[in-house]
């Protein structure tokens, strides 16, 4: 029991012990299966081996390096409203833009290219 400002706290009523074992060991018992459908796609996309010069500038040109639907509406001059970048809300955002920095890497480090273009 604690006191606090005339008031009586029974912290056994907050917590206890062993609800706190009996849920763990039910999260235990119950194997849980997360369902992805796109990690065969995830997959290649990360096993794609940038290897020509030609495809390295597709795929650099192909994906951009900022969300390109990110914009402020403005009216008379005056910002009204902004909209956020949705490139997050892509499942396949994390692949897709390391497809682009390998691509870039390769333009540099095997064909001595200069990469600002592409920034």
């Amino acid at each position: 029991m604690l006191k606090t400002n005339n008031r009586r706290i029974f912290l056994p009523g907050f917590i206890s012990p062993l609800q706190e074992n009996n849920l763990a060991d039910s999260k235990k018992q119950i194997p849980q299966q997360k369902l992805d459908l796109l990690q065969p796609l995830r997959q290649w996309l990360d096993k794609i081996k940038i290897e020509n010069r030609k495809f390295a500038k597709f795929i650099a040109k192909l994906i951009p390096a900022q969300c390109p639907f990110e914009r402020d509406i403005m009216l008379f001059g005056r910002i009204i409203g902004h909209i956020p970048p949705m490139c997050k809300l892509n499942p396949l955002y994390d692949e897709l833009i390391s497809l682009r920095f390998r691509a870039l890497c390769y333009l540099v480090d095997q064909c001595g290219e200069d990469i600002q273009s592409y920034c």
